[in-house]
C-alpha cells in the first residue's frame, strides 16, 4: 500500500512526542520526560498536525486535551510502536541465530542410528523459534542442492564428492557388518572373511565404500548386482534370496526384516561414519548456529 506523501515526512519524533504530550497533558511535564525544551516540542507537534492534517490536541493556558483525531491516531500510534518494537527485538533475535528457517536433508541410516534426532531435536529444544524443515534427499543429489540453496545441511555418508564450497564434518561413527539371507550358508558364522564373499553378488546401498572395501580385503573384484536407493531398499533386495549387502551396523539394531540376517565382518572393523554436509561460507545465523550446535556435542 502506497504511503501518503504527507506522512512520508512524519518521523519517530514526532511520534513519541505526541504520545507524550498524550500522557501527560501537560507540555513541560511531557518535555521534561522527553528531555528537550518545552518550545521544542511544542514545534515538533505543530509539526506532526500539519503534517497530518488534522489537530492532535485542543489546548488552552490551563488545559490540554486530546482531539477526536488525537483520540484516534493515539489508538494507532501506540499499536505501530508496539509493532516496531516487537520487529525491532525480532531483528535481533534473527541476529543472534535465534530465528530464521534451516533446510536439513539426510541419508536414512542418519535416522536408523538416532544422530538426526539427537541433532534436530535437541537443537529445537534450545532454539525453539527456529523452523527446521527435514527431508530424505538421495546422498548423488545432496552436493548440488546445498550448492544451490535448496538444502542448508544435510547428513551424508562419507566419501563423497563435494562440490566447490562444500564441506563435511563427522558426527558419528560406526561400523560395517553383512546383511545376509537368512538361508544363506553364510549366515552360519557369527562372523564372515571377507574372502569367503567371494562367489556372492552384492546389491549396492547409496555409499559403495563398505562394499569395495569388503572386496578389496578379500582380493577379489565384487559382483554387483541392482543398485535399489534406500537402505530399506537394500534389504529388501537381500530377503528375497541371491544378494548380500555391505550396510551400516545400525541397520542391525533397528531393521529386523524377515529372511535377513546380519553378521559381523572378520578382520579389522571397515569404519562407517555419518557426516554434516554444509556450505564453508554459510552467511545465515541460524544456519550458523545449527551448524555450531551439531559440531560441538
Amino acid at each position: 500500500m502506497e504511503i501518503p506523501k504527507t506522512m512520508r515526512q512524519l518521523e519517530l519524533r514526532h511520534i513519541h512526542a505526541f504520545i507524550c504530550v498524550a500522557k501527560q497533558l501537560h507540555f513541560s511535564r511531557a518535555a521534561h520526560e522527553l528531555g528537550i525544551a518545552a518550545p521544542s516540542l511544542t514545534k515538533l507537534i505543530q509539526e506532526a498536525e500539519r503534517l497530518l492534517g488534522v489537530r492532535l490536541f485542543h489546548r488552552t493556558k490551563r488545559s490540554v486535551v486530546l482531539s477526536a483525531a488525537g483520540s484516534a491516531y493515539l489508538a494507532e500510534a501506540l499499536v505501530a510502536l508496539d509493532h516496531l518494537a516487537r520487529g525491532e527485538e525480532r531483528a535481533l533475535l534473527a541476529e543472534r541465530g535465534e530465528l530464521g528457517r534451516v533446510e536439513v536433508g539426510y541419508v536414512a541410516s542418519a535416522a536408523y542410528a538416532g544422530v538426526l534426532q539427537r541433532d534436530v531435536g535437541g537443537f529445537r529444544d534450545t532454539r525453539p523459534g527456529v523452523d527446521i524443515s527435514i527431508r530424505e534427499v538421495p546422498m548423488d543429489n545432496i552436493a548440488a542442492m546445498l550448492r544451490d540453496g535448496l538444502l542448508d545441511a544435510a547428513y551424508v555418508r562419507p566419501p563423497m564428492p563435494l562440490a566447490e564450497g562444500i564441506q563435511a564434518t563427522t558426527v558419528h561413527r560406526d561400523r560395517f557388518v553383512l546383511a545376509l539371507p537368512a538361508d544363506c550358508a553364510l549366515a552360519a558364522s557369527a562372523n564372515v572373511k571377507p574372502a569367503q564373499l567371494r562367489e556372492q553378488c552384492f546389491v549396492l546401498p547409496e555409499q559403495e565404500a563398505g562394499t569395495f572395501e569388503v572386496a578389496r580385503r578379500g582380493r577379489f573384484s565384487a559382483r554387483l548386482g541392482p543398485r535399489p536407493g534406500t537402505l530399506a531398499s537394500v534389504l529388501a533386495c537381500v530377503s528375497l534370496g541371491g544378494y548380500v549387502a555391505v550396510v551400516p551396523h545400525t541397520l542391525a539394531d533397528c531393521i529386523a526384516l524377515p529372511g535377513v540376517v546380519y553378521r559381523g565382518i572378520a578382520g579389522q572393523p571397515i569404519a562407517s561414519e555419518i557426516a554434516i554436509a554444509f556450505r564453508k561460507y554459510e552467511r545465515a545465523p541460524a544456519v550458523k548456529a545449527f551448524l555450531d550446535f551439531v559440531r560441538h556435542r
